[in-house]
């Protein structure tokens, strides 16, 4: 049995992910920032010196788009110092090492879907904090996953469908962005398409995303229809809605068949979510 640990085992992919992993056969260590704090080069080095994983699954992350803007430091710290402290002792102890990396690593000029050899070219903090962690795996480790996903939502988390859903019992009209386009990512496919990965891909960078695409306002009016709710929903532009954070227009990744059509796992979140509340 492989020994996987896992970084950020107590956020929205990482309560998804584990149980996951245990179902396909791995013994898992959860980790959080109290047991294995990935700043301190010292703890890593402890920590996976003791446990000896087979695998280090890496979901710890500074993921506050908007703040990165503003708070370089801190984002830089965990994003890249974090990820270089775990791929330096990956690398020498000959651990498998899977970054969970981003969309935002790119600038949205395309107008056909990203594959994984694609230039990068992040137009905001949190995305070159991100990129800067998949440069640091590749020159550390040589066996490793960089894994791109986009879009994240997940039901132990602060996510889109959540926030569209807890606004349309409020709002009587809700205004979305509809000029950015990306692939919407349930945290449970992505983790089967860790798993898949694992099992049958050589190492690499790849992209686990929702197969197809969609914009804001497309997801948002899936999400309505598919809960059967009325909502009187406007698409509207980026520049509408000025944020902090540049965005890509265009962030579709071509996921190479890893994970199902996004809107056939949205239906399956949003059913597991209908049958959890009637519990």
């Amino acid at each position: 049995m492989k020994k996987v640990l896992v970084t950020g085992a107590g956020g929205m992919l990482g309560q998804d992910l584990c149980p996951i992993l245990e179902d396909n056969g791995y013994e898992v260590v959860e980790t959080d920032i109290n047991t294995l704090d990935i700043t301190s080069a010292d703890m890593v080095k402890s920590v996976l010196g003791n446990e000896k994983p087979d695998i280090v699954i890496h979901c710890a992350a500074y993921t506050n788009v908007d703040k990165a803007e503003e708070d370089l430091k801190t984002a830089e710290l965990i994003n890249v110092t974090g990820t270089e402290n775990l791929a330096e002792v990956c690398g020498k102890l000959g651990i498998t090492f899977v970054y969970i990396s981003t969309d935002y690593v790119f600038d949205g000029t395309k107008t056909e879907p990203y594959n994984p050899q694609d230039r990068t070219n992040p137009i905001n903090n949190y995305g070159m904090t991100k990129y800067e962690g998949e440069e640091a795996v590749r020159s550390l480790c040589d066996k490793y996953y960089v894994v791109r996903t986009s879009w994240l939502y997940g039901h132990h988390g602060k996510n889109f469908v959540e926030t569209m859903l807890n606004l349309a019992k409020t709002q009587k009209e809700l205004k979305v962005v509809d000029d950015q386009i990306g692939c919407p990512t349930w945290t449970v496919e992505l983790s089967n398409g860790i798993v898949k990965l694992l099992a049958l891909k050589p190492y690499g960078t790849y992209h686990v995303c929702g197969s197809g695409f969609t914009s804001w306002y497309g997801f948002a009016k899936e999400i309505f229809e598919q809960s059967n709710l009325q909502v009187d929903l406007k698409p509207c532009m980026t520049q509408d809605f000025p944020r902090p954070a540049k965005r890509p227009f265009y962030s579709v990744m071509d996921n190479d068949g890893i994970c199902r059509n996004w809107k056939a796992a949205l239906k399956d979140y949003l059913d597991l979510r209908v049958e959890s509340e009637d519990e």
